[in-house]
């Protein structure tokens, strides 16, 4: 490592925040009057072709004008992101640099989409291709008549099977797919009864292959089919791993293992073979759109610079709000039911990424990383929580995301009133309301983005993953945190097996819950 560099960098960041930290912030009220072409220079729209080539093109757009982003935030900003190395930190992504120093890894995630080196992208469309085999196999009957899956994983390898399925299905599924990731039996017991044993797959989904939680399912899963009788079980076991050896060695025969490259991180593999549930349900041809929405946001992300690249914009956004204003949440909220479990996806995303407390060489971060993140549906949670977000004292950043196609068949109303809902709230966030009564006075000023879908199809979905992904990795780069480990869930692990072999002290609390708990 250069130090006189490094030293330079960790300089020039510094002024950047000094900078950014002097600057006076101005109403959103002010911005707009200032400035009243703001919503076309703070629009981003990034768009993919349609996928039957027949339609124009389809897309999203970003609105970040109600936001406090000035334009000199932003170019204070940019200066912020040439001294953290954000230019060579994403070629680093993109061409197979380590970018996850602590264990020594590139992050090739985007490789799964088209998007790394032709090594890489080689080698994943390989994997995907023998995936595509699979399912077809299953769909064609190769091992027997399947109507249902129990897909068990936990993390990374339940939560974007789950969001898929959830968004791409509700208009019916090739197979009936079930995703499992608590150890709670309670979980794996409701599977069951949903599903029939004699037409059921068991989709293994796990990194290592020796996750606690996933192996203890399951096993559990594996003795039901026994148990009910079906001929052969273990024939019934797909295995999605990123270690082969492990999975054969459990007893899944190889022509039924689907490998992953260990360089993708579990909360990045929705697009390996961890996606062979969604494929399952959905079939390869809207798993493909999936990626191609996703491949949309890779060349954007890769190629604009500065504020015009969408996902870079949106860390700036992150930034101003944790660092400059305190703020300690951000708020999802998707004003379409279709996409009720993202908010859930973006937690694991987002906190687990970027919840550090150093930087990438080992020193404490100079400020707040990560915000909490939390969300819901619209409308229901207008009748929940948006009086805290109107008139509560927490300032808390939010992002509405709607699409302008409707997902029902019913009378256009619904669909007309959904949309109004949301373009309202944003709207009242920004501009309050006064009164003589301070109960019923909104003091307004408050940030939102929209994220305006065309339609919340298969590449709309990978569209929206996708830059929820580069969105985290340029808000860890401008902290100078690696967004890539994640050794804070590893200690809770170790003491509950501590727990289980009944080796180590602990303290009395803990103890004394242990006995109460039958655990003694």
């Amino acid at each position: 490592m250069n130090t006189a560099n490094t030293a330079q960098d960790a300089t020039a960041r510094a002024a950047a925040w000094a900078t950014l930290r002097a600057m006076a912030r101005p109403s959103l009220a002010d911005l707009f009057a200032a400035d009243a072409g703001r919503p076309a220079q703070l629009t981003r729209r990034i768009a993919w072709p349609d996928a039957s080539g027949s339609l124009p093109e389809a897309g999203m757009l970003i609105d970040f004008s109600k936001t406090h982003l000035s334009d000199d935030a932003l170019a204070a900003f940019e200066a912020l992101a040439d001294a953290a190395g954000f230019a060579a930190a994403r070629e680093a992504l993109f061409s197979g640099g380590i970018v996850n120093p602590t264990e020594g890894r590139a992050a090739t995630h985007g490789a799964l989409r088209g998007s790394g080196t032709p090594a890489q992208v080689e080698e994943a469309e390989a994997l995907l291709a023998r995936m595509g085999m699979l399912v077809e196999a299953i769909h064609e009957g190769a091992l027997g008549e399947i109507r249902h899956c129990i897909a068990i994983g936990i993390g990374g390898s339940a939560l974007g099977p789950a969001l898929a399925i959830d968004a791409l299905t509700r208009e019916g599924a090739l197979v009936d797919v079930h995703v499992v990731s608590n150890i709670d039996g309670l979980a794996l017991e409701a599977a069951f009864r949903a599903c029939d044993p004699q037409t059921t797959l068991i989709a293994v989904a796990s990194k290592t292959f020796t996750t606690t939680e996933t192996m203890t399912n399951a096993a559990s899963a594996l003795a039901w089919l026994e148990d009910s009788g079906v001929e052969d079980p273990g024939g019934r076991v797909v295995a999605l791993t990123a270690a082969p050896e492990k999975a054969v060695e459990w007893g899944v025969d190889e022509t039924r293992v689907l490998p992953f490259i260990d360089s993708v991180g579990g909360r990045y593999s929705l697009f390996s073979s961890i996606g062979f549930p969604v494929a399952l349900a959905t079939g390869m041809e809207a798993f493909r759109a999936m990626l191609a929405g996703a491949k949309a946001v890779d060349d954007h992300f890769r190629h604009e610079n500065a504020r015009a690249n969408a996902p870079l914009l949106a860390a700036f956004c992150d930034q101003y709000y944790t660092r400059l204003h305190g703020c300690q949440t951000r708020a999802v909220f998707a004003y379409d039911e279709r996409l009720a479990l993202l908010p859930d996806y973006l937690q694991q995303l987002e906190m687990e990424s970027n919840g550090k407390s150093v930087t990438v060489d080992g020193a404490p971060v100079d400020g707040p990383t990560a915000a909490v993140t939390w969300g819901g549906v619209g409308t229901d949670a207008q009748h929940a929580v948006f009086q805290l977000l109107h008139q509560g004292t927490h300032l808390i950043p939010v992002d509405f995301i709607v699409a302008i196609e409707p997902g029902d068949t019913l009378d256009p109303a619904h669909h007309r009133i959904l949309l109004m809902n949301c373009l309202a709230q944003g709207a009242a966030l920004m501009a309050g309301k006064p009164s003589d009564d301070p109960a019923r006075a909104y003091p307004g000023d408050r940030p939102s983005t929209t994220f305006l879908l065309d339609d919340c199809d298969a590449a709309a979905l990978g569209a929206l993953i996708a830059f929820h992904e580069h969105r985290t990795f340029a808000n860890a780069v401008l902290m100078g945190i690696n967004p890539f480990d994640q050794f804070g869930v590893e200690l809770g692990k170790a003491i509950a097996k501590q727990i289980e072999s009944g080796e180590g002290e602990f303290d009395p609390s803990t103890t004394a819950l242990m006995a109460a708990a039958g655990l003694g």
